[in-house]
């Protein structure tokens, strides 16, 4: 019996992370309580899509790692007006650091797929690098951020991985990294 409805408070909190709805808001300078705007997209998606109204509760972060709890105080499809009320500052925040380098693939949606995993999976830095052979040297840094973005309010990550500009291979190994790195080679 003990062990049922153990696993039912499980399914239960397990149910209240996944169902979660994660906005993304500019860093927060005030001390709370403090009123925020969400941008255009965010209001949008919070008061069209989701439905939400004046006094419903959602949850917000600046990418940095703060998951912060409001209330929306004022509801508008352009720019909505939410009261901060809590913070819970370092949320799932790791101690060690995750950095990937990887060459862009000829096909873009493929390497917006690895952004999202990655993203999903926990990285915190990622550098394209433009080897000998790359067939892509161009990417659209702001699209790659968005997708970034996308993925880390569907997982509900707190902490943005960095997405860097892209270097050469070997400007990428002279970089200083940490003492412990690894080399994916085909060959």
């Amino acid at each position: 019996m003990k062990a049922g409805l153990l696993f039912l408070l499980c399914l239960l909190s397990l149910q209240r992370i996944y169902s979660m709805q994660l906005y993304y808001i500019d860093p927060v300078i005030s001390p709370l309580p403090c009123q925020v705007m969400l941008g255009t997209e965010e209001s949008f998606h919070c008061i069209k899509v989701m439905r939400m109204k004046s006094g419903d509760t959602i949850h917000l972060t600046d990418g940095t790692g703060h998951l912060y709890t409001g209330t929306i105080a004022a509801e508008n499809v352009k720019s909505c007006a939410v009261l901060l009320n809590s913070v819970e500052s370092d949320h799932k925040k790791r101690t060690i650091k995750l950095h990937l380098g990887v060459a862009p693939t000829k096909n873009p949606a493929r390497y917006e797929w690895f952004l999202e995993k990655a993203t999903e999976i926990g990285i915190d830095e990622i550098t394209p690098i433009i080897c000998q052979y790359s067939e892509r040297n161009t990417l659209r840094l702001d699209r790659l951020q968005k997708v970034i973005l996308s993925a880390a309010k569907q997982s509900v990550k707190t902490i943005l991985p960095k997405l860097n500009e892209p270097i050469s291979f070997q400007k990428f190994i002279t970089l200083n990294h940490p003492p412990q790195r690894f080399v994916c080679y085909v060959e």
